[in-house]
């Protein structure tokens, strides 16, 4: 895609985040062909309709789709993906013998595929196998953020029952999904500074608008650098595309996230707590997000261990 046509796909896609969310969603982008555009331009396709989700606290099934095609890309699209449990990163399968155990998430998409795609790890790497829905239990997820629509899949299966067993790059898929997760925390941050931007105008105390104060300046302003600067990683790490540069790009994106709740937060007061505004749907989702494929605690304290173990530091590129 030119510029042009990148401006015009992205203003589109946003339109229709506005406008529809979960499987109206799903169908208008299935309409719009963006899983074409993953194909033929991923980092466009990605950045485009996550930052455009996390910005309208929408929901869709595009995750399911980036880790699909990460695993098998001229695979079937008409199956969910199981996700790892929250906090982790790794396979939600296992394989013991001749059994494969599954513990893992799985977004909304569950409910309306027969098929699912489990990717299970084993003494001889990951292999992802076609497993049928209903051959696994599948519980919702309520918690913090239940409009998101996780549910919690679980099951142990025999292996000779399942299709495929093919080999995979689990860690390449994670990778995607990180990147897609990434950019979605940087589009719900984006979301939350407007919000507390728009309140610092607007709420008066001794008699001046709070934005002139020197404290929620501050505040403001450390929250844009946070969302710039993981921005900036997320750009970098699709020109740069493996796993330790995605987990870094994850891990700064959920940092930052947080870091913009918590600013906007102060920003807000009391108002922030309130069920009436719409902040606390963004602070829940982000909270999410964050956990999702790899919380950004857990992610930097195993990049850090990687690199001590390693005596040296991941090859720097610019920003």
């Amino acid at each position: 895609m030119d510029a042009a046509e990148r401006a015009l796909f992205a203003d589109t896609i946003g339109q229709l985040t506005v406008q529809s969310s979960g499987d109206e969603l799903d169908a208008a982008l299935d309409e719009l062909g963006w899983s074409e555009a993953l194909t033929v331009d991923r980092p466009i396709a990605v950045a485009a309709l996550f930052e455009a989700v996390g910005a309208a606290n929408a929901t869709s099934s595009a995750l399911d789709q980036v880790l699909r095609s990460a695993l098998n890309p001229s695979g079937s699209e008409a199956a969910a993906a199981v996700l790892p449990p929250l906090g982790a990163a790794e396979a939600p399968g296992r394989i013991d013998g001749s059994r494969v155990t599954v513990r893992g998430l799985a977004t909304r998409s569950v409910g309306r595929h027969g098929t699912v795609v489990v990717v299970a790890s084993g003494p001889r790497g990951h292999a992802s196998f076609d497993v049928a829905a209903a051959a696994l239990k599948v519980e919702p997820v309520r918690g913090l953020d239940p409009e998101l629509g996780l549910a919690e899949v679980t099951g142990a299966l025999e292996r000779d029952s399942l299709k495929g067993g093919a080999a995979v790059d689990w860690p390449a898929a994670v990778a995607a999904g990180q990147l897609a997760l990434g950019h979605e925390l940087v589009g719900a941050a984006r979301t939350m500074l407007e919000l507390a931007r728009v309140h610092a105008l607007e709420r008066i105390q001794f008699g001046r608008p709070i934005a002139t104060f020197q404290a929620v300046r501050h505040r403001l302003a450390e929250s844009l650098v946070a969302i710039e600067a993981a921005a900036a990683l997320l750009a970098a790490a699709w020109d740069e595309p493996n796993p330790v540069i995605a987990a870094m790009a994850k891990a700064t994106a959920g940092r930052s996230a947080r870091t913009v709740a918590r600013h906007c937060q102060q920003v807000l007061a009391g108002i922030g707590f309130t069920t009436e505004h719409s902040f606390h749907r963004y602070f829940r989702r982000t909270v999410v997000l964050d956990q999702l494929l790899g919380a950004s605690g857990d992610l930097t304290r195993r990049l850090g261990g990687e690199a001590l173990a390693a005596g040296s530091l991941p090859a720097s590129f610019p920003l």
